[in-house]
Parts: C-alpha cells; sequence; structure tokens
C-alpha cells in the first residue's frame, strides 16, 4: 500500500513539473502597442508618452501635410534621425537608449536638402524592464497580429523555451529564404525593412531578413534588437536576441552565404 502511494505521488510530481515547465513558456504574450491617447502637441508635432516604462512612443504630425518631415530623437551625445509620414498617422518608435532625458523634435522640408524646426517635445524615460524597446513593433519592425511571420512563429514556437524557439526560428530563416541580391542593387537610402513584402516572396536583403526573424522573436515575447552597421566594412544589418539575461548574435544574411562571415560588427544604431 505505502508502494502504491509513492508511485503515485511520484506520478504527480511528474506530471505537476511538466505542467509547470509548460506553463513556463506558454505566457509570454506579444505586446503591441496601445492606440494614441492624450499626447502632447507643440508645433507640429504631436507624441504620445504614456508608454514610457514599457518603451515605447508614438509620433505623428499634428495634420497632413504635402512636405516631408523627419523626426530628431536626441538622448545625451547619440541622435537618431527617422523619416515621418506626412499623413498625420502615428508610427512606433522605441526608447531603445534606456532610462534618461529624450529630446524629440520635429523637422518639415522647406526646399532641397533643407529643413527647418517645426516642434520640438521633451520626455523622461524610466523603463520598467530594460528589454521593454525591443518586445514591441516599430517603425523598423513593423509587425501586427495577423503578420504572416507572427502567425508561422504562433505554429512553430507554441510552448517552447526562448533558446528552443530561437533556434527553430533561425532554422526556418536559413531553410525558407534567398538573398534578394537585385533588391540589393537598386534598393534606396532610407527605406525600411519589408517584413511583409519579402516573407511572401520569401527573399530579401539584411535588413528584411533580420526585420522578419526579429518580428517571429518579439511575437514569442523574447527581446531581439535590430543592429545596423557595419560587417567588416560593408553596410549591414543583423539580429541580437537576449536569451536567459545573454546577447546572442545571429545573421541571417551570413547563414545564407550572401554575405562574408567577417570577424568584426561594428553597430552604428538598433532598433
Amino acid at each position: 500500500m505505502k508502494k502504491a502511494c509513492f508511485c503515485t505521488i511520484l506520478l504527480l510530481s511528474v506530471m505537476l513539473c511538466g505542467w509547470l515547465s509548460a506553463a513556463q513558456y506558454s505566457f509570454a504574450e506579444a505586446k503591441y502597442p496601445a492606440a494614441a491617447k492624450s499626447p502632447k502637441t507643440n508645433g507640429k508635432l504631436r507624441v504620445d508618452a504614456n508608454h514610457t516604462k514599457e518603451g515605447y512612443f508614438l509620433a505623428s504630425i499634428s495634420k497632413k501635410s504635402n512636405k516631408k518631415m523627419k523626426m530628431r530623437v536626441i538622448k545625451g551625445k547619440v541622435s537618431l534621425t527617422y523619416d515621418l509620414n506626412s499623413k498625420a498617422e502615428y508610427e512606433c518608435f522605441p526608447f531603445q537608449l534606456g532610462n534618461g532625458k529624450y529630446e524629440i523634435s520635429l523637422y518639415e522640408n522647406v526646399s532641397g536638402k533643407k529643413y527647418t524646426a517645426a516642434g520640438k517635445i521633451t520626455v523622461n524615460v524610466k523603463l520598467s524592464d530594460e528589454n521593454g524597446p525591443f518586445l514591441y513593433p516599430n517603425q523598423y519592425v513593423n509587425y501586427t497580429a495577423t503578420t504572416k511571420a507572427v502567425l508561422q512563429a504562433d505554429k512553430m514556437c507554441k510552448d517552447l523555451s526562448p533558446k528552443k524557439a530561437f533556434n527553430e526560428i533561425c532554422s526556418f530563416m536559413k531553410s525558407s529564404f534567398v538573398y534578394d541580391f537585385v533588391k540589393a542593387a537598386t534598393i534606396k537610402a532610407g527605406e525600411l525593412p519589408d517584413i511583409d513584402g519579402s516573407y511572401d516572396k520569401h527573399m530579401g536583403v539584411c535588413q528584411d531578413l533580420s526585420a522578419i526573424m526579429i518580428a517571429m522573436l518579439r511575437s514569442q515575447g523574447i527581446p531581439s534588437k535590430l543592429m545596423i552597421g557595419y560587417a567588416g566594412k560593408q553596410y549591414h544589418a543583423w539580429t541580437v536576441t537576449i536569451i536567459d539575461g545573454e546577447e546572442v548574435f545571429y545573421d541571417p544574411t551570413a547563414a545564407l552565404n550572401a554575405i562574408n562571415k567577417e570577424k568584426t560588427y561594428t553597430v552604428e544604431r538598433y532598433y
């Protein structure tokens, strides 16, 4: 009788551990920006900074314009410049530079390459999670819950640990995509990653491949960064994923043998 009770307890313990192990990874929900609400306005610039703790803000111009717009984000000595759409539609941007004061400025094109200041808003940021900015979609890694890459990640990675999900996504990228040499020769400066178009064609340039992979990872609650800089002397994009507190490097373009595997990667900016 005692032996039977012991076996029952042991079996229940094993089952409970299995349930806990599965549950450990099934609660990592995808995060998406909330709709803009009560934005700050200065000049022609609108900024919803109600989610600084989560690591992102929404920005737009106050009304439609036929002029080109640029937004500059400055924290300390670091300056990041973005193209901002002229449709007065909000776009999401990360507080990827960590805690502190961010100056968000809008510039309106006057003529040629000349721009004039059109608004400025200062935001003080204190993140609840230093990896928060790398868990949400943003202008460079733009996806939704119905993006095909996200649906594929949901299918592949259900109940997997972050490490196993990362390995599955790496394998998927390597086996399912090719490098788009034609696009690489014709891409224009300032062109953003095309997650949907590249996924449909199963081909893209370095920033497309990296953005697809990051969208898949973030949708599984795994923080990941789109890195832009240089591989050797070549301008390039790649990924860095945070797994168990450690940064894990992966270059989907190099995995496809579409770029020489360089020993040195130099970061210029990341999203």
